[in-house]
């Protein structure tokens, strides 16, 4: 798989079960905090201040396949690109690997919001500024890294 950015991250005492494994809720943190370091690698961040508009981005959509366990300590390498991108949201889709092997496969959809207090949500979906979009478009991933993160795995494959 071709992925246009990755980081790292330990997995923590306190992300794991009893049995030192890293619960589940922990890799969806290391995915948001992989788009985080994606964001800023861009000079972008997910509350971000544009003109006079202030813009953030809630997930409306978060997946993840567990191929195999991650443990205490663990050295994780998560690499994150843009799999869709549509007028007001893009989708990033997220792989994780632990010493060369895959242990997760994931997507989030992530909307660009203007922070409005007037409204009940306090937010309101807007189009995403051309210039994050180009930024984001830069970062998409190849056809088929896209279609085979999406494939529902078998876990242990």
């Amino acid at each position: 798989m071709s992925f246009p950015f990755s980081t790292q991250c330990r997995v923590e005492f306190a992300d794991t079960d009893m049995a030192g494994i890293a619960h589940f809720t922990a890799i969806l943190r290391y995915m948001e905090i992989a788009e985080h370091e994606f964001l800023r690698h861009l000079g972008l961040s997910v509350f971000m201040t544009q003109g006079t508009r202030k813009l953030s981005w809630p997930r409306v959509s978060a997946r993840c396949d567990f191929l195999g366990p991650v443990r205490f300590e663990d050295v994780l390498r998560v690499e994150v690109g843009v799999d869709r991108i549509t007028e007001r949201s893009v989708t990033y889709a997220f792989l994780i690997s632990r010493d060369g092997r895959t242990a997760a496969k994931g997507q989030m959809t992530c909307v660009c919001c203007v922070i409005d207090h007037e409204t009940p949500t306090g937010l309101t979906a807007v189009d995403i500024p051309p210039s994050i979009a180009d930024s984001l478009r830069a970062m998409r991933v190849p056809q088929e890294t896209s279609r085979e993160a999406r494939q529902a795995p078998q876990y242990g494959r």
